[in-house]
């Protein structure tokens, strides 16, 4: 779906968001008697059809968002809405419409296949003929049809998150929850998954995922909101944020030991916005040819020199910091 089409989406009037959170708050209680807020009182919209990413360090709230989208763990003050319906009082007719993708696989690796489907199946109560029909849909469509008689504990780990989701569609769910949906994967899988997703949205089923990898959010998410402290820091297509928050270009600038530091103060002076890391500075810049130009004018000479377009990445670190979060 194109950020046009995204855009048109918003405008249909008396159009119902699939999801609607205002003052959203997850608090957890121990036993001592404290605890910590984990969303701390947020407002967002999912629109039909689309792919929403929710993006965030460790410790960001975002798991929990999921949960209680999910409608497994209830929130703690404000209001969710899902499908139209109250998450703290409709959560069996939400949890019936849609489909969840957890972090981890949790297919019976002692079963084939086709026995991992056609048992979810019998969880919503479908008729056996119907759960046949859908399990031949979704091995073809998770491209596992020849592996439909194998033992899952034989299926590498692609397969597998194929088969994971393929399994959670086996209810024809209006929405599907993707935590993490290609963590640890070969590239291969990744793409391959990506390609899978995409036609998901094609045929009109909304997304909303959470990913550590930048470059997911950015191929996949029509619109994303990024969590840090429990709070959406910002929100909006990947391009936008990207024009928001960063230059059209970044320049890499490595140096040999003993002139970085030198060199650095000399680079800064180019540039409104620079960033200095332990083995590289990035000078943020429109014209990274042109800055590179006016560096070797200046008598700033490094090692290697690399201009890139500026990625959602470098948007997430501007927001949540490079900083190690456990």
């Amino acid at each position: 779906m194109t950020e046009t089409t995204t855009q048109a989406q918003s405008a249909v009037p008396g159009q119902i968001p699939m999801i609607r959170a205002r003052a959203l708050e997850k608090r957890y209680e121990t036993t001592r008697g404290d605890g910590f807020t984990a969303v701390a009182g947020i407002d967002f919209e999912v629109r039909p059809g689309e792919a929403f990413g929710i993006l965030g360090a460790n410790g960001a709230g975002k798991s929990s968002t999921m949960r209680m989208i999910a409608c497994t763990s209830p929130s703690t003050g404000g209001s969710l809405e899902v499908l139209g319906l109250d998450a703290q009082t409709e959560g069996a007719r939400i949890r019936a419409r849609l489909g969840v993708v957890p972090q981890d696989d949790t297919v019976d690796v002692e079963l084939t296949v086709k026995e991992n489907l056609l048992i979810y199946g019998r969880y919503f109560g479908l008729p056996k003929s119907e759960i046949r029909r859908r399990t031949a849909d979704l091995l073809d469509f998770a491209r596992l049809t020849d592996k439909a008689d194998e033992r899952v504990e034989a299926l590498s780990g692609g397969m597998r998150r194929r088969l994971t989701i393929a399994r959670a569609l086996i209810n024809q769910p209006d929405i599907l929850l993707l935590d993490e949906p290609t963590t640890g994967l070969d590239p291969q899988a990744r793409h391959l998954l990506w390609e899978r997703l995409f036609q998901l949205k094609e045929d009109g089923i909304t997304l909303i995922l959470t990913t550590h990898y930048m470059d997911e959010a950015e191929q996949l998410c029509d619109r994303l909101v990024v969590m840090d402290g429990g709070l959406i820091v910002t929100e909006g297509s990947p391009s936008a944020l990207i024009q928001r928050y960063c230059t059209r270009e970044v320049l890499e600038l490595r140096f040999a030991p003993g002139e970085r530091e030198a060199m650095t103060d000399k680079a800064r002076r180019l540039v409104e916005r620079a960033e200095e890391l332990p083995d590289r500075i990035l000078l943020y810049t429109d014209e990274g040819e042109t800055t590179l130009a006016a560096a070797h004018a200046h008598g700033i000479v490094p090692l290697t020199a690399l201009t890139r377009r500026a990625s959602l990445e470098d948007v997430f670190l501007t927001l949540t910091g490079r900083s190690l979060v456990d």
